[in-house]
C-alpha cells in the first residue's frame, strides 16, 4: 500500500514520537467545535508519509484487537480529568479515517485518527485553545508510545 501524504502542516509544532529507535513526528488539524464536540485530526508520519498502526505497534508483533482497541484507553486515560464525564462515561470519540485495504490485518491503517472530546468545562475555560490542543496532541504522542510497549 503506498503512504497517503499528511493531511497539511501541523496546526501546533510537531510532537517527537519515540517508537523503540525510530523517531516520527505527530501532528494535529486546526480544531473546530461543534455542538460542543471539539473535533481534530491526529496523525504519525515520518519523511515519507503517514506511517501505519503497524509502526507503533510491539515489536513482538500487532496484538489480535484493532488499534483503537489499544489507543483509545491510552488515549483517554492520558486526557484524564481533562474530558468531560456524562452519566459516569468519558466524552471521547475516536476514529481511524483511513480503513485498511486488507480487512484482516487492520494494523495495516494509516495511524491518522479523527477525535471528538467534550471538555471538562472548568478546565476548557481555564485554557486557550492551542493549550487545549497540545493538551490533545501531548497525550495521544504518549498514546501511540504506549501502544509500542508490549
Amino acid at each position: 500500500m503506498p503512504r497517503i501524504l499528511e493531511p497539511g502542516p501541523s496546526y501546533l509544532r510537531e510532537h517527537e514520537v519515540v517508537l523503540g529507535d525510530r523517531r516520527v513526528r505527530a501532528g494535529i488539524d486546526r480544531p473546530t467545535e461543534i455542538e460542543g464536540w471539539w473535533l481534530a485530526v491526529l496523525w504519525v508520519a515520518d519523511a515519507d508519509g503517514i506511517v501505519t498502526c503497524r509502526a507503533a505497534a510491539p515489536t513482538a508483533g500487532p496484538p489480535p484487537d484493532p488499534p483503537l482497541a489499544r489507543l483509545g484507553p491510552l488515549l483517554s486515560g492520558g486526557l484524564a480529568g481533562f474530558i468531560f464525564e456524562d452519566g459516569g462515561r468519558q466524552q471521547i470519540r475516536l476514529r481511524l479515517p483511513v480503513p485498511p485495504d486488507d480487512p484482516d490485518h487492520p494494523w495495516s491503517a494509516p495511524l491518522v485518527v479523527q477525535v471528538a472530546i467534550r471538555w471538562e468545562p472548568a478546565r476548557a475555560a481555564a485554557m486557550t485553545p492551542n493549550g487545549l490542543a497540545d493538551v490533545a496532541l501531548a497525550a495521544f504522542r504518549r498514546a501511540v508510545e504506549g501502544l509500542h510497549r508490549p
